[in-house]
């Protein structure tokens, strides 16, 4: 099958988001604010928080929900099932070794779902995903109305200094992660529809519902991210926080639909590639790679027990860590793209796959 520019260009654009969303994670040793940020003195630091939160927090999983169940739902059952199976493993390993808030097992898990959910009529995948994010409005609510007492209330391995003992707390943390990425199942039931409809490999037909998805999902991000934004740089305290963390949570799933269809718009408008675009849709082609490449990173430089400059650094500062890593990403796989190899990881879950289907 032949690639499509667009889902690759999206998953390339969405792997900044979710470096700035994960980066955040790592700072440790200071008071913990609302929905587990550190809390900034700095107004650099502030500033940039609000910013990754009202953007990026919650929005840019969304979107990788949608374009992977879109591509599940246009692959072969048997194709996507052995991908699924072996997203599972290398999930476990990652989360294990590396990042407990991994979400490679997660997609696996929601890739047997999309495949069953492939059978349902176009109406009830609409209707379920509106099911899906009153249920995401309730649970993430009460996940994050709990007032902070200046600790950690999840993952609590990006604070401790020994690495037998975070290594250990990753396997609960990595159970845990699914309850703070519900919003994803209803972003998954879009996807599938939007796949039957072909709506990224020809996005120029759907230019109508692109624009409106944009202007509407991202208007409605900004807006129901802003008192979250907010909240977190101090600014505002609220009193409640239940409905501050399920707005937050509904309208991210909107937010990541939205940039998922503005970047369709934007390649309807791309006639010849340029090379930053070829780059970043090199990235998105090789995304299980970068996304795991940000995780060693990460591990390396801000966690207590390896250089630890997650002790000093402010959210401004790792911010530029997660961009250059991001960045560093980009150019790595495009230089792979020249030498026309897939990245690393893509390569193993290919002769993984292979081995499976050789033994059937």
């Amino acid at each position: 099958m032949k690639r499509l520019l667009t889902p690759d260009l999206a998953r390339g654009a969405m792997l900044a988001l979710i470096a700035l969303v994960n980066s955040a994670v790592y700072l440790y040793g200071r008071p913990y604010g609302v929905r587990n940020h550190i809390v900034e003195t700095d107004l650099t630091d502030r500033v940039v928080s609000a910013l990754v939160v009202v953007f990026a927090d919650s929005r840019a999983y969304p979107m990788f929900a949608f374009l992977f169940a879109y591509g599940v739902a246009r692959m072969a059952p048997e194709r996507a099932r052995s991908r699924n199976v072996w997203l599972i493993v290398f999930g476990f390993v990652h989360a294990v070794l590396l990042f407990p808030g991994d979400v490679l097992g997660l997609y696996g898990l929601l890739g047997f779902g999309v495949i069953a959910m492939s059978r349902l009529r176009d109406r009830t995948l609409l209707v379920l995903a509106v099911g899906w994010l009153v249920l995401t409005a309730v649970i993430q609510g009460g996940a994050y109305s709990m007032p902070s007492n200046g600790e950690r209330s999840f993952f609590w391995s990006f604070e401790t200094a020994d690495p037998l003992a975070a290594l250990a707390l990753h396997p609960v943390e990595w159970l845990m992660t699914p309850f703070g990425l519900l919003g994803v199942g209803a972003a998954a039931l879009v996807g599938v529809w939007a796949a039957r409809r072909e709506v990224l490999a020809e996005p120029q037909r759907h230019r109508r519902l692109l624009r409106h998805v944009a202007t509407w999902g991202i208007t409605a991000a900004v807006l129901g991210g802003l008192p979250s934004g907010l909240a977190v740089a101090g600014v505002w305290h609220p009193g409640g926080l239940w409905l501050l963390a399920a707005v937050h949570a509904v309208t991210g799933v909107a937010g990541g639909l939205g940039y998922a269809a503005l970047i369709g718009l934007l390649s309807t408008r791309i006639k010849r590639p340029n090379a930053v675009v070829r780059a970043i849709a090199a990235c998105g082609e090789r995304s299980l790679s970068c996304y795991l490449f940000q995780s060693v990173v990460f591990v390396l430089l801000l966690k207590p027990y390896t250089l630890g400059l997650g002790g000093t650094l402010g959210s401004a500062e790792v911010a530029v860590l997660a961009l250059a890593t991001w960045l560093v990403s980009v150019l790595l796989a495009d230089l792979l793209r020249h030498r026309d190899m897939r990245g690393p990881a893509e390569t193993l879950l290919r002769k993984a796959r292979e081995l499976r289907s050789s033994r059937a």
